[in-house]
């Protein structure tokens, strides 16, 4: 997984490259051959979205809901609460950041009418069995269920349909991914929008990168007060786990750093034990802040109109729908990206961006999930010893 990972971001730079150079001197004859690939390759996606989401949340829900205890409830309650705290410190952040610092990059470029020029030679239209919403709420339902059956024959079959699922994501989208990358700088290379969205990039990303960091200071306050501990200490305690993440870009291959770094915060190791693999699952703060950041900076790129009440909607169901994402290579961005679609009205060369600037991002978004775990170990760790709570798995 750690060297699919990193290929995946080898393979994109080079399929963003290639196309804005490609871009300049390409023929509209072979510009729209690989326009045609890219409509029937993102109608293909459109289909497979639903059954990604499927394939993903009910073995999730339906494994989660089967552990017993005050501590799973509990850990299970913060873990949401952090990532929904970055989702909604993140909206903000951007809906005051992002306006003026993209404000020349608004003004050159119209993505939504400009990289369309190119028009595909033909279209192949893959009708979705389900929408995106449908999809979800018959995951929850589903894995709800399973979670209070027994040796279900229904929960069986859903580990076999989340193997064929992962089968299709790491043997067709994600290889095929960077030729659809490819695709749309081509197009905006060749309408002279490109050089526009790469300082778009840039300006993301390091805002991102900012507030990464800004989250994880306020993660480790909250935990140094409730437990009554130095912050900034049992932050840099974390340290090694954040970098191992930078290189490993994978949750699970960073566990064993993560847990001894916990260990060292003065975490019992019965809670660290327990914590921290389940928090590499669904603790998906620095994901939810990516994509919060990233979705409201191409809106507004597009000039679409940003509301609080849709975005606050949608950082509740991206909290859940990526819940199994990190065992997937791709995976958080490839549930969310649905949804990203159905609620806020993303078009496919948006989603394409999107991807993009989330799988460059990648190893910092791990790096700020595996780095949370930590806080969030020290803070269950303090509530246990205040309360009685039952421990038991």
């Amino acid at each position: 997984m750690k060297n699919l990972s990193k290929n995946i971001l080898f393979q994109i730079i080079i399929a963003i490259t290639l196309g804005i150079v490609f871009g300049l001197f390409t023929p509209e004859a072979i510009g729209r051959v690989f326009a045609s690939f890219n409509a029937v390759f993102s109608s293909f996606l459109s289909f497979t979205i639903p059954l990604i989401i499927l394939g993903l949340v009910v073995p999730a829900i339906g494994k989660l809901g089967k552990g017993a205890g005050g501590l799973l409830i509990m850990t299970v309650a913060i873990a949401y609460g952090s990532t929904l705290f970055a989702g909604f410190t993140t909206y903000f952040a951007s809906i005051n950041i992002f306006p003026e610092l993209l404000a020349t990059q608004t003004q050159q470029l119209n993505v939504v009418d400009k990289i369309s020029d190119l028009a595909p030679y033909f279209t192949i239209e893959f009708t979705p069995i389900m929408d995106v919403m449908s999809a979800l709420v018959l995951a929850f339902i589903i894995g709800i269920g399973i979670s209070k059956l027994n040796n279900s024959t229904l929960e069986n079959a859903f580990d076999d349909f989340l193997i064929i699922i992962t089968s299709v994501i790491n043997k067709v989208i994600i290889p095929l991914l960077p030729v659809f990358i490819f695709g749309i700088f081509l197009n905006m290379s060749y309408t002279g929008q490109v050089f526009s969205i790469i300082q778009v990039f840039v300006k993301i990303i390091g805002v991102i990168f900012a507030l990464h960091i800004l989250l994880l200071l306020i993660q480790f306050s909250i935990a140094g007060i409730i437990a009554k501990k130095n912050p900034f200490k049992l932050l840099i305690t974390m340290m090694p786990a954040y970098f191992t993440a930078l290189g490993t870009q994978s949750s699970a291959a960073t566990i064993p750093i993560t847990l001894q770094q916990t260990l060292k915060n003065g975490v019992s190791e019965k809670i660290a034990g327990f914590v921290i693999p389940l928090a590499a699952n669904i603790h998906l703060a620095g994901s939810t802040l990516k994509i919060v950041a990233c979705a409201i900076a191409l809106m507004l790129l597009q000039g679409q109109p940003i509301e609080f009440g849709a975005f606050a909607g949608f950082i509740c169901m991206l909290g859940i729908a990526m819940v199994a994402a990190p065992g997937v290579p791709g995976g958080a961005i490839m549930a969310a990206i649905g949804i990203i679609a159905k609620m806020l009205g993303f078009n496919d060369e948006s989603q394409a961006l999107m991807i993009s600037l989330y799988i460059a991002m990648d190893s910092f978004g791990t790096a700020c999930n595996v780095t949370g775990d930590g806080a969030i170990a020290v803070v269950v760790d303090a509530l246990t010893k205040k309360k009685s709570i039952n421990t038991e798995i």
